[in-house]
C-alpha cells in the first residue's frame, strides 16, 4: 500500500485562500470504559511523580506567552503561468493584469537583526515574502539562503532591529513521549498553538536522501510549513514540515540539529555544499548479517564503490560494511548519506568498516556532492544457451562478454533470497562468477545449509543477497 504525504503550505488565486496542502507526499483502537470497584480503605492523596530529568512540567498558556512572539507568518506572493494568463486575457476587458497567487507559511526568528528561518518549499517561486511578527508589525523580506534536499529557507527581513530571537534546542537529546508545541499560521489562522508529544524520531518518509523526520501528534495543518516545534522549555526542536495525507495526528518536523549542521553555510554563502563519498549502499537484513558473519543487521552494506572516487581512493571494497563515521556509529544504512553529507567537500573523515568480520579503520577525502554518479555497467541479456532450474530452483544463462550468470527464471517455490529474473549474478562468496559454469561450481562448493552471499546486478544496481543452501 502507498503511502501519501503532505508537504503544508497553503496558495490559492488572487486573494481566496485555498485550503489544501501544495504537494502531495491508522486507526485508533476504541478506549473501553474502566470499571473502578469501591474497596475499604480510604484512598491516599497521591504525590505527582517528579518530571524527568531535562523535561520541565508543561504549562501551556505560560509557554506559549513566551514563545509566540518568536513565530512569524509569511504570506507569499508568485505570478501565475502564462497559461494562466492567456485564460484571463479570453474576457478581453481593460488592460491586461498578470494574475497572481498567494501562499502562506510560517516560520521563526534566529536572529534579532532580523533572520528567519522556514521551509524551501513555502518560498519556491515566490516574487513577493511578506513576514508579520505577533504584534502585528510587517516586513518585507527577502530569501537569502535555501537548502532544498532539506527543505530549509533563511529569510531576511528588511529594515528589522531588536527583535526576539528563538533558542535552538537539541533533537539528538528529544525523547519519545516528550511534550512539544507547535505555533504557526495554519489556513492563515495566524500564531495558533497546539500541543502534542513526541510520537516517533527517525523517521523516513520518503521525502528525500536526508530523511529523519520527528513525528508528532501535535495538530499542524496547511500552512504551518516551516513553524517551529518547541520544546517545554521554550527550544525549537523542529521545524514543522509535512503531514500524513488523510490521517490525524500523523505531522513531521525536520530536526533542529540538521538546521545547525547547515546554518552556517546559509548564511555565508546562500546555498549548502555536502560531502559525497562515491559509493552505492544497501540495508542488511538478519540472512545478510548472517552470511556476513555479523552478529547484528546494522550498518550499510557497500554493494558498488566508484571507480577513482573517494571511497575507491581510500580503499573501500564492495561487500564492506560501514559501520561508522568519524566514530559516530550507523546503526542503519539510510542514516549513512544524512552522517556523509554533514561534513564538507574536501575534509578527510574516519570510515570504520566490517572486512570479513574483521574491524578496521579507513580515512576518506569527500568529494563534492553534486548528482549522484553513474556507475557504467553493460544491459546484459541472456544468451541462447540457459541451464534449466536446479536445485536451488532458478534457470540461468550466460551474459555477454562474461559479466555472469543472467537469472532467466525462478520456480514459485524457491528460496533464493531477492534474486528474480532478469538479474545477474556476479559474485558467490569471493568467487568471481563469469558465466553459468563459473555459478554450477561455486555452488557446488558450498555446504548443505550455509548461508550463501551472492552478490547481483538488476539494470545498473549492484545488490547483495543472502539464502541458504538446500
Amino acid at each position: 500500500m502507498s503511502r501519501s504525504y503532505r508537504i503544508f503550505s497553503v496558495t490559492s488565486l488572487a486573494l481566496a485562500l485555498a485550503l489544501v496542502g501544495c504537494r502531495e507526499r491508522g486507526e485508533g483502537s476504541p478506549i473501553s470504559p474502566v470499571a473502578l470497584e469501591r474497596t475499604e480503605t480510604a484512598a491516599q492523596p497521591v504525590a505527582p511523580a517528579p518530571a524527568p530529568a531535562g523535561i520541565t512540567p508543561l504549562d501551556v498558556s505560560d509557554l506559549a506567552e513566551r514563545v509566540k512572539p518568536l513565530v512569524v507568518n509569511i504570506t507569499t506572493m508568485q505570478t501565475a503561468p502564462r497559461q494562466a494568463v492567456e485564460f484571463f486575457d479570453f474576457f478581453g476587458q481593460g488592460e491586461r493584469q498578470m494574475p497572481r497567487r498567494m501562499g502562506l507559511g510560517s516560520g521563526f526568528i534566529i536572529d534579532s537583526a532580523g533572520y528567519v528561518i522556514t521551509n524551501a518549499h513555502v518560498v519556491e517561486g515566490a516574487s513577493e515574502v511578506r513576514v508579520r511578527l505577533a504584534d502585528e508589525r510587517e516586513y518585507d523580506a527577502k530569501v537569502t539562503g535555501r537548502d532544498p534536499k532539506l527543505d530549509l529557507a533563511l529569510l531576511k527581513l528588511e529594515n528589522a532591529t531588536n527583535l526576539p530571537v528563538a533558542p535552538l534546542g537539541s533533537s539528538e537529546s528529544l525523547r519519545v513521549g516528550e511534550p512539544v508545541l507547535a505555533v504557526g499560521n495554519p489556513f492563515g489562522l495566524g500564531h495558533t498553538v497546539t500541543t502534542g508529544i513526541v510520537s516517533a524520531k527517525a523517521r523516513a518518509i520518503g521525502l528525500g536522501p536526508y530523511d529523519d523526520f520527528i513525528q508528532t501528534d501535535a495538530s499542524i495543518n496547511p500552512g504551518n510549513s516551516g513553524g517551529p516545534l518547541f520544546n517545554t522549555r521554550g527550544e525549537v526542536v523542529g521545524i514543522n514540515t509535512a503531514i500524513r495525507a488523510g490521517a490525524t495526528g500523523i505531522g513531521f518536523a525536520i530536526p533542529v540539529d540538521a538546521l545547525k549542521d547547515v546554518l552556517p553555510q546559509l548564511r555565508e554563502k546562500g546555498y549548502v555544499e555536502r560531502g559525497r563519498l562515491g559509493v552505492g549502499f544497501q540495508p542488511i537484513s538478519k540472512d545478510l548479517a548472517t552470511a556476513l558473519g555479523l552478529s547484528d543487521p546494522k550498518g550499510a552494506l557497500v554493494s558498488a564503490v566508484e571507480p577513482n572516487g573517494p571511497a575507491a581512493l581510500a580503499g573501500l571494497r564492495d561487500g564492506d560494511v560501514i559501520v561508522s563515521i568519524e566514530n559516530e556509529a550507523v546503526e542503519h544504512a539510510n542514516d549513512l548519506p544524512r552522517m556523509v553529507a554533514r561534513h564538507s567537500p574536501g575534509e578527510r573523515v574516519k570510515l570504520g568498516i566490517l572486512r570479513n568480520g574483521e574491524r578496521t579503520e579507513l580515512t576518506a577525502t569527500l568529494d563534492k556532492l553534486d548528482e549522484p554518479p553513474v556507475i557504467a555497467q553493460r544491459e546484459a541479456t541472456p544468451e541462447p544457451n540457459s541451464l534449466p532450474a536446479g536445485k536451488l530452483g532458478i534457470r540461468v544463462a550466460d551474459a555477454p562478454g562474461g559479466a555472469g550468470a543472467v537469472v532467466a527464471g525462478v520456480v514459485p517455490e524457491a528460496s533464493v533470497g531477492e534474486l528474480q529474473p532478469g538479474d545477474v549474478i556476479q559474485q558467490v562468496g569471493d568467487i568471481q562468477i563469469g558465466g553459468t559454469a563459473d555459478l554450477r561450481a561455486a555452488l557446488d562448493r558450498q555446504k548443505p545449509g550455509s548461508m550463501v552471499l551472492v552478490k547481483f546486478r538488476r539494470g545498473d544496481l549492484p545488490r547483495f543477497t543472502a539464502f541458504r543452501m538446500p
